[in-house]
C-alpha cells in the first residue's frame, strides 16, 4: 500500500438476522468472484480493501432463530451501544469500523449491510436521508451503477429515509458516525422472486441467482471508482458462472415491484 495514497476501503456485513439466509448466498457470491481470477477481480483487490462479516449473528443462525440472538436480542437495534458481554459479534465489528475510520492510511467509504426482505420483490437498497443535496445526489449514484450491472435489481425500489424505528440499525448509525464522503446501506433481497425489464411473470430466486447478485456488487465497484481502463482492451470479460451468464440491465424489473411500494411497512432490516 502507497504511503502517500489513501486505499479506498468498503467494508460489507451480512445475517445480523439469523432467518434471513439470501443474505448468506449474496455475500457468497461477493466473496467467491473477490478471491477469483477474474480479471475485474484482480483489479479490485489492487485498488480497493474488503472487509467482510458473513456473518453477525452466528449464534442465531445456529439455533434456527429468525430475527434474534442467542439472547434474544435484534442486534440490528443495537449499533448506538452495543455491550461486549449480551452483543459480543456487533461490539466487535463497531470497534473495528470506528478504528478503520481512524486509520489515515485507508478511506472507509462505503458500509452495506445485506439482508432479506419477506414481502417485496427483487434486489433493492435503503440509504440515508441528508440535508446536504449534493451529499444526497452522490449517495444515489452506487444503486444506479448497480442496477445496470445486475437485472434483478430494482432502483425504484430503493428508497432513502430516517424512519425512528430504524435509528439503531448499522445503516443509520453508521451513516451518522461517519464523515459525508462514507456512504452507507441496507442491501436487500426478495426470499422469493424477482421481476426483470419487460418480463410478465416473477422469477424464482435460487442460490445461484442470490450469489450472481453478489458478483455484481462486487463489479459495480469496478465502474463506482472508474477503475474500468485498468482492465485491458478497456473490455472486461462478462461475469460468468456455472450455466448462467451475466447480464447488463437497463430498467431491471422496477415496473412490477412498482406495484408494491411497501417497504415502510416490511420486516425487512
Amino acid at each position: 500500500m502507497s504511503a502517500e495514497r489513501e486505499k479506498k476501503l468498503v467494508f460489507l456485513t451480512a445475517r445480523v438476522h439469523p432467518g434471513e439466509s439470501p443474505a448468506s448466498f449474496v455475500c457468497q457470491g461477493v466473496i467467491d468472484f473477490l478471491v477469483s481470477q477474474h480479471p475485474v477481480a484482480q483489479i479490485l483487490r489492487d485498488h480497493v480493501i474488503f472487509k467482510i462479516v458473513p456473518m453477525l449473528n452466528p449464534d442465531g443462525v445456529y439455533l434456527g432463530n429468525y430475527r434474534c440472538s442467542l439472547m434474544g436480542f435484534d442486534l440490528n437495534r443495537h449499533w448506538q451501544d452495543p455491550s461486549p458481554w449480551a452483543h459480543p459479534t456487533l461490539h466487535a465489528v463497531k470497534q473495528l469500523i470506528v478504528q478503520m475510520n481512524q486509520d489515515p492510511r485507508v478511506s472507509l467509504e462505503f458500509y452495506i449491510d445485506v439482508h432479506a426482505h419477506s414481502t417485496m420483490l427483487n434486489g433493492f437498497m435503503y440509504g440515508n436521508v441528508f440535508e446536504d443535496e449534493e451529499r444526497v445526489q452522490r449517495q444515489a449514484v452506487f444503486p444506479r451503477l448497480l442496477c445496470q450491472n445486475a437485472p434483478d435489481f430494482s432502483f425504484s425500489n430503493t428508497s432513502f429515509n430516517r424512519d425512528v424505528v430504524k435509528a439503531g440499525t448499522g445503516r443509520r448509525f453508521l451513516g451518522g458516525l461517519l464523515d459525508d464522503t462514507s456512504y452507507c446501506y441496507t442491501l436487500e433481497v426478495s426470499f422469493y422472486s424477482y421481476m426483470t425489464a419487460g418480463s410478465t411473470a416473477p422469477v424464482p430466486y435460487t442460490e445461484e441467482t442470490y450469489m450472481k447478485l453478489g458478483r455484481n456488487v462486487a463489479r459495480t465497484f469496478l465502474d463506482y471508482y472508474k477503475l474500468n481502463n485498468f482492465i485491458k482492451d478497456n473490455r472486461p470479460t462478462p461475469i460468468q458462472s456455472s450455466g448462467v451468464m451475466s447480464q447488463t440491465g437497463n430498467g431491471v424489473g422496477r415496473d412490477t415491484a412498482d406495484r408494491e411500494k411497501e417497504k415502510s411497512e416490511s420486516v425487512g432490516h
